[in-house]
């Protein structure tokens, strides 16, 4: 996807910032005829990545498509916090499944809608637990037989809504209810999980992206790209959960952020398995500045700080950039070294 980079020098909200570009390069969240997908009143936690990330995604799809989108929620923090029996937040199609079958179902809405000669498309979402771990199987059926569903994955690395327990998306030396923080390998183990996004792209689906809630204007361009696109799609979002990570709710976005500059969440679109695209790493940082932020790595920067697990983290960072090539001129790579 070929697009041109917009850097905002001004301070403010979404909407504060897209007035200074044409309305056509807008975001959709500064547009006030926008869905809102998800409305007020649900229960999210303050600073919930998950809850922004469902909605810009929802809105996106929902211009992408004029309104004819029906979408498939499985078990978790997302359908738990906006849907509390009988009230619900949303504003859009939208049905509950279980934990492990979203993909399945929503395969199942869009083949109906098809034979009744319907032009709905249609969205299966969950977090990381439904979609990496308990809902894996079903994923795989899903991009192996091509279905007509993008599937959204909420990655906040954890099964929070049940008491932040390890999911397979969990980081290494993350401290989670069944992680803890002992013993010579503290937190998560390493070597352990799935790296959802380069699993879609074994099996050779039409498209596969990775966004954050930190950049809008990429967010909303992979969910418009995916739309216009049929077959099986895969988009995972980076959500992260202040209640599980440990840090503060106004931290949401900059922790996101972070993540990306550090090379611990590249950020990439490709089709057919082959990356297409990347978003190059502005200024890089260490994987200290996103650790030292969240309480789930507390452990490692204590009175006797774990060097040796922050290096093994690092590395994997420095892996990630070299894989898909996230820096690409001398002044961002000398940005770590400053």
């Amino acid at each position: 996807m070929t697009r041109v980079p917009i850097r905002f020098y001004q301070v403010g909200s979404f909407a504060v910032g897209n007035r200074l570009l044409e309305d056509e390069d807008r975001t959709v969240q500064s547009d006030p005829q926008r869905t809102n997908s998800i409305d007020s009143g649900h229960r999210a936690c303050q600073g919930c990545g998950e809850a922004l990330g469902a909605r810009y995604a929802l809105d996106a799809a929902m211009r992408a498509t004029n309104g004819q989108l029906a979408v498939v929620n499985a078990t978790g923090c997302l359908e738990v916090f906006s849907t509390p029996y009988p009230e619900t937040s949303w504003r859009i199609a939208w049905l509950h499944s279980l934990f492990g079958n979203a993909p399945a179902v929503a395969t199942g809405v869009a083949a109906a809608l098809r034979v009744k000669g319907r032009d709905v498309r249609v969205i299966g979402q969950a977090g990381d637990g439904g979609t990496v771990d308990i809902g894996f199987g079903a994923l795989s059926g899903m991009f192996e037989r091509n279905d007509d569903v993008l599937f959204i994955c909420y990655d906040n690395e954890g099964y929070m809504n049940t008491g932040v327990q390890r999911s397979a998306a969990t980081p290494p030396a993350a401290r989670t209810a069944t992680t803890d923080a002992v013993g010579p390998e503290p937190g998560n183990v390493f070597g352990q999980g799935k790296d959802l996004p380069r699993i879609a792209m074994a099996h050779d689906v039409g498209y596969v992206a990775t966004a954050t809630v930190a950049d809008l204007h990429d967010l909303e361009a992979k969910v418009e790209r995916a739309m216009s696109l049929r077959g099986a799609r895969y988009l995972h979002i980076l959500v992260p959960c202040p209640l599980g990570w440990g840090s503060a709710s106004s931290d949401t976005i900059n922790l996101a952020r972070l993540a990306a500059e550090s090379g611990i969440f590249p950020v990439f679109e490709a089709e057919h398995g082959v990356v297409t695209s990347v978003t190059p790493i502005r200024r890089r940082v260490r994987v200290e500045e996103y650790l030292k932020r969240q309480k789930r790595y507390a452990h490692l920067f204590g009175t006797q700080p774990r060097l040796e697990v922050i290096a093994r983290l690092q590395a994997l960072a420095d892996a990630n950039i070299a894989r898909y090539g996230l820096v690409n001129d001398e002044t961002t790579n000398a940005t770590l070294e400053d």
